[in-house]
């Protein structure tokens, strides 16, 4: 038997909204899927959809993405520029340097290099 990761999905209130972000951040194209369901295909990984729940987030993501960038601020500059926020500042550590960043419904996700 076989296992392989089908999809990442993130539970959000605007799904539609949501997904809109993150295609263009990947330079993918929404997709609509029955019942409220959206999502974006990543380049050479699995898919990444957005599910509609009542709540809003309450709590720290317990799971993210780390997003490896060539040019950290220009990757910063141009996700503030879609809706999300930076937390914090830039980390530089031996592995390389990140940055934490919130998507607009708050779902955390880092930019990092190295």
């Amino acid at each position: 038997m076989r296992v392989r990761l089908h999809q990442i999905v993130v539970d959000c209130r605007e799904p539609g909204e949501l997904v809109r972000f993150w295609a263009e951040l990947f330079g993918g194209e929404p997709v609509e899927r029955a019942r409220g369901w959206f999502h974006v295909k990543l380049p050479g990984v699995a898919r990444l959809a957005f599910q509609p729940v009542p709540e809003g987030k309450s709590a720290k993501n317990r799971l993210h993405l780390d997003l490896a960038v060539d040019d950290l601020p220009a990757a910063v500059a141009r996700a503030v520029a879609l809706g999300a926020a930076p937390v914090g500042g830039t980390i530089t550590d031996d592995q390389g340097s990140f940055q934490t960043m919130r998507d607009p419904e708050g779902n955390e996700f880092c930019f990092v290099t190295g």
